[in-house]
């Protein structure tokens, strides 16, 4: 529609208003000038003949007509002259607004705000409710939406108090007194760790562990025949809990380092040397399996020695023991070398005042619900403490030791199961007690804030980053776009984003199908930080992209079920269970749960679902190859076709595979053959050693020495790249 007529049809739509408001002054015998005038056009009306019709005079189609004199009383005049604040089509805004905030105070839904930002810079795959909106990007929506903006006043926050707690001063030397020795015992995994601790125990921790590894710390209390008292941490020797090692040799005392004496110097020794170095903390050298025909302590103690771990018949300061967990021999020698270097030590402890500790291990407990192993390492617990540890607290129901007897009270050094905790604290938290629950609500509050505060100041700083990069990427397109006009540049973006109107951020990533989408529960919070630590080397997100929705501790829930069938994920138990309800309701949905008490079988079976995930590649099998020996052509109707003498060499050729021309190294042509002769008869198989005719595209030339190969295609399943480490 061009200009002229666009300019005919406004100046009729003027005109027909015109007259409506006529004919109601001529029925209200109107002579004063009492009435509103119409809008002016932005256009001026072309001049309008009118017939003479019952109203009274023609001068008042003349004022009508008229687009620049408006008719008002003096009490309208003084009304317009006054201004009325605007309250509808203002919105308030401020500062770092998220796409919701800004949807509420607009009285929009998000996806008008989707659509407001189309054809900015912004990137919308990566745009959620809860993402920060930059304050242009902010002015421009509401602008666009036909509204006026005004900032909001700030608020000026005072800085928040401190109100965290911290450990008491050290203590006066003169109300020190002796503490069991904590002692850590480390190695490589089956090297022997748990089944000394059961010969030290008398008990059968090992025969319990699935697969015969351990899988968290367990702390436990080990009274000696002498009557000294030593608590020992039993660590996992696997690659997966590395930093359950670390965290066990950060609250130790001594180190133990387990080596089988056949097996010597393996990658998880080297790590726990590395572990005990970095904590200060001294060794004693068990050599274990010392019983068995080919064990050779004498070169454990000399691999040792690459690792600065000098023995003392070597000239160091490191007392090495020959033993046999499994037989119990030299037991006996190891605890009195424990207890000889504890005294060496001096190791004392306040007994008296709030109480310090720290959390080893967490889970959550159906019954008894969160509950942590602590070791006491100032004070004395008693029930009804009150304790904070990272973002929870706890008033202290019930204690246990590490047989599940119920005690009174623990002292530093003495591992015990604390019950009563509001939430589940992360293993390795410091543990204070502080004064009253209220103090606890503050300490609580006050790390609260803090973690959101430097989480805040995190998003800012990836956001801006983001903004950046898609503000130069915008750039970039805009340059591209530099020699359409503006109309051609709207097209051509409206093209390119037209599909994400209609989808919202969290629907257009479940369009990929490259993703696993994983729920992982664990027993203990060790056990899932052991996981997490795997997943977080994964490195193949150009095959899958690996996404972890919800991680935690407990049986496997609907909740978890809910989860997956949301984002067609899979659930991943570690030592934990999955009743018969909820086993039910999964395979209903159509979710897998996959449960396991091992962690490499978990690694493993989670890879399968990975590889499930990558599409099949394509692999091609070589049939048979033939050489051209000879090239000439015929004419069928009038064409003439290129035929080609060949001699099979290899294999076999067959009429219904597929076929490539290779010349000098390079595919000329792949596909099928026009044709297949043996002695002018058609054939389908031509063998090894047999001379042939054949045809292909008759665009195709031949050269003496080309190869002719034939080959079948076959889909593999491929499988990724990711090398867990183990």
């Amino acid at each position: 529609m061009n200009r002229g007529l666009i300019l005919k049809f406004e100046n009729l739509v003027q005109l027909h208003s015109a007259c409506r408001q006529l004919r109601a002054l001529s029925y209200r015998k109107v002579n004063r000038a009492q009435w509103k005038p119409v809008q002016s056009s932005a256009h001026p009306m072309c001049p309008v003949l009118l017939c003479r019709q019952f109203w009274q005079k023609d001068k008042l189609i003349r004022i009508a007509l008229s687009q620049h004199r408006h008719l008002a009383t003096k009490e309208d005049t003084k009304k317009k002259k006054k201004k009325i604040p605007l309250t509808q089509g203002e919105v308030e805004i401020r500062q770092k607004m998220s796409v919701e905030e800004l949807a509420q105070a607009m009285g929009k839904d998000i996806d008008h705000i989707y659509e407001a930002l189309l054809y900015t810079d912004i990137d919308l795959d990566s745009l959620e409710p809860d993402s920060i909106l930059h304050e242009d990007h902010i002015k421009l929506i509401v602008k666009k939406s036909g509204m006026k903006y005004k900032s909001a006043k700030l608020k000026v926050e005072k800085e928040r108090e401190n109100t965290d707690a911290v450990k008491r001063p050290p203590a006066d030397p003169a109300v020190l007194t002796p503490r069991p020795p904590v002692v850590t015992i480390l190695g490589h995994v089956d090297h022997g760790k748990t089944t000394l601790l059961d010969s030290l125990r008398k008990t059968q921790v090992a025969s319990m562990e699935a697969g015969g590894i351990t899988q968290h710390i367990g702390a436990f209390l080990v009274r000696l025949p002498s009557g000294e008292k030593i608590t020992f941490l039993d660590t996992p020797g696997h690659a997966a809990f590395s930093a359950m090692r670390a965290r066990g040799t950060h609250v130790t005392d001594i180190v133990i380092l387990v080596v089988a004496a056949e097996d010597g110097v393996m990658q998880q020794t080297v790590e726990s040397i590395q572990h005990a170095k970095s904590a200060g903390v001294p060794l004693i050298l068990a050599i274990n399996k010392c019983d068995k025909p080919e064990a050779d302590p004498e070169r454990v103690k000399k691999e040792l020695l690459a690792h600065d771990v000098v023995c003392e018949e070597f000239g160091g300061d490191v007392q090495a023991v020959n033993i046999s967990a499994l037989k119990g021999e030299n037991l006996m020698v190891l605890a009195e070398a424990t207890v000889a270097l504890a005294e060496m030590l001096e190791l004392k402890a306040d007994y008296t005042g709030l109480v310090e500790g720290t959390v080893i291990e967490s889970r959550k407990d159906k019954g008894k619900g969160p509950v942590t192993t602590a070791i006491i390492q100032r004070g004395t617990l008693r029930k009804g403490c009150v304790l904070v540890a990272g973002k929870t607290w706890a008033k202290v129901r019930f204690m246990f030791d590490e047989n599940g007897k119920a005690v009174d009270g623990a002292s530093p050094g003495i591992p015990v199961e604390i019950m009563g905790w509001k939430e589940v604290p992360s293993a390795g938290d410091e543990i204070l007690e502080v004064e009253s629950e209220q103090r606890a609500h503050e300490v609580v509050s006050w790390r609260t804030y803090v973690e959101q505060q430097e989480r805040m100041k995190r998003d800012v700083e990836v956001i801006e980053a983001k903004q950046k990069e898609h503000r130069m990427e915008y750039e970039k397109e805009q340059q591209k776009l530099a020699h359409l006009t503006w109309r051609q540049r709207k097209a051509v973006l409206y093209k390119a984003n037209k599909h994400l109107m209609f989808s919202r951020p969290k629907e257009r990533t479940d369009m990929d199908k490259n993703v696993l989408s994983v729920i992982v529960k664990g027993d203990v919070d060790g056990s899932v930080e052991a996981i997490l630590n795997i997943l977080d080397s994964y490195d193949a997100d150009d095959e899958c992209k690996l996404d972890i929705v919800h991680f935690g501790m407990g049986d496997i829930s609907e909740s978890d079920i809910a989860l997956a069938e949301a984002f067609n994920g899979v659930v991943f138990g570690f030592s934990v269970k999955a009743n018969a309800s909820i086993k039910q309701l999964a395979a209903k949905k159509g979710i897998k749960i996959i449960l396991h008490n091992i962690i490499y079988k978990l690694i493993e079976d989670l890879k399968d679902e990975l590889n499930s995930r990558l599409p099949p590649a394509v692999v091609e099998n070589t049939v048979g190859e033939a050489t051209v020996l000879d090239t000439f052509s015929v004419t069928v109707g009038k064409n003439k076709i290129p035929v080609a003498g060949c001699r099979v060499q290899k294999g076999l050729l067959d009429k219904t595979m597929k076929f490539k021309l290779i010349r000098k190294g390079d595919v000329i042509w792949k596909g099928s053959l026009s044709s297949l002769k043996h002695h002018k008869d058609d054939v389908q198989v031509i063998k090894t050693g047999m001379d042939c005719g054949l045809s292909l595209d008759k665009s195709i030339q031949f050269n003496i020495g080309d190869d002719i190969i034939c080959y079948e295609e076959k889909e593999v399943q491929q499988t990724t790249s990711w090398d867990p480490g183990f």
